[in-house]
């Protein structure tokens, strides 16, 4: 693979919305989970926030797959980003990353966005704690700091399996070397017979916590696993008494359905709101309580989607004109909002509207 040298004035920020990435390398981290190193496929540096996610456009079949991820690089090393993936039984996505994804492939990314990042959150000192693939986010943090801020307070406490089953464990034993204020704490559910293991075992608990990071209660809290992990570690501190301001958490978890009562149907004769899809030539009637999304996909309009809850911003697109009445959860930023842009999985109609798809 030929490499040009630059340097990074001579390039310009990764700051678009969608991109071409070229996978640079693929890394085995445990038996389930790998790592997909990228470069820009033009002259670019990568712009983004510690904690931070990408969506990927995965060809998978007819239709492209999306699905997304938490970036585990660091922006303080701007030439290439990387995502750390797990495998589930049920994937699919993610699967054909594992099978297909080889170096040279080139595919697209829509991003980055995310609100849960130390950036946007400072603390003094901080508890990064997580359970399975949400270590990715905390890496990139960890990451950072050790690059920008190596004598920052962060007590990194992760929940796995097994031994085996801990990702990036033997670097961040080597950033504990030169960060003198991180410390390490590793709990995992089982040991097999042949592991080597002194650490703490079962499930991740308060008394754990507290033997990990005796003062948690001062600390910034950062959370990321499943959601029954996030939701025990949420309990277990508002239990506590911890100041909820102070605790932030990332999640992917699709928003509960909206559900359409009878005050929201139409009255015999009422005109519906027509959405104008003006690339794809269609006007087509919302229904009561649709989303955009919804009305497009009726129509046969395609509109890439992932979350469908006004999380990642893989709808985000241009409206023309009309009032919509979108409620998101932190897809999007302010200024997109400004420049006209909504998220077409979580907008509906208030008036006939017109949008760039």
């Amino acid at each position: 693979m030929k490499t040009t040298y630059k340097h990074i004035d001579e390039m310009k920020p990764w700051s678009d919305k969608l991109h071409m990435l070229e996978c640079i390398s693929v890394t085995p981290e445990t038996p389930d989970v790998m790592t997909f190193l990228f470069r820009s496929e033009g002259t670019n540096w990568f712009r983004y926030l510690p904690g931070q996610f990408v969506t990927l456009e995965l060809p998978v079949g007819p239709e492209p797959l999306f699905r997304t991820y938490t970036l585990s690089s660091t922006p303080s090393r701007p030439y290439a980003v990387a995502v750390t993936v797990k495998a589930q039984a049920t994937s699919v996505g993610t699967r054909w990353m594992f099978d297909n994804l080889k170096p040279g492939m080139k595919i697209r990314a829509l991003g980055p966005l995310g609100d849960f990042s130390y950036v946007r959150h400072p603390g003094d000192k901080y508890l990064f704690i997580s359970a399975g693939s949400g270590v990715t986010p905390m890496m990139s943090m960890v990451r950072d700091m050790s690059d920008r801020a190596p004598q920052s307070d962060i007590s990194f406490i992760n929940c796995s399996r097994s031994p085996s089953d801990i990702v990036f464990r033997h670097e961040l034993e080597y950033l504990a070397r030169f960060m003198p204020n991180l410390s390490l704490g590793f709990i995992v559910e089982n040991c097999g017979r042949t592991d080597l293991w002194s650490g703490l075992k079962g499930m991740v608990d308060k008394a754990k916590i507290a033997l990990l990071s005796h003062d948690f209660m001062d600390r910034t809290v950062f959370c990321c696993g499943p959601g029954p992990f996030m939701a025990a570690i949420q309990s277990m501190l508002e239990a506590s008494g911890f100041d909820m301001d102070r605790y932030h958490q990332e999640s992917f978890s699709p928003a509960a359905p909206v559900v359409v009562g009878e005050s929201d149907l139409p009255d015999d004769g009422e005109v519906l709101a027509k959405i104008g899809f003006t690339l794809s030539g269609k006007d087509v009637p919302c229904q009561p309580g649709q989303t955009i999304l919804m009305t497009a996909r009726a129509a046969g309009v395609r509109i890439g989607a992932a979350c469908e809850s006004g999380i990642c911003g893989t709808c985000r697109v241009l409206k023309i004109s009309g009032e919509v009445e979108m409620n998101h959860n932190g897809g999007i930023l302010d200024e997109d909002i400004e420049e006209g842009y909504i998220l077409a999985c979580c907008s509906r109609p208030l008036t006939d509207v017109q949008v760039e798809a």
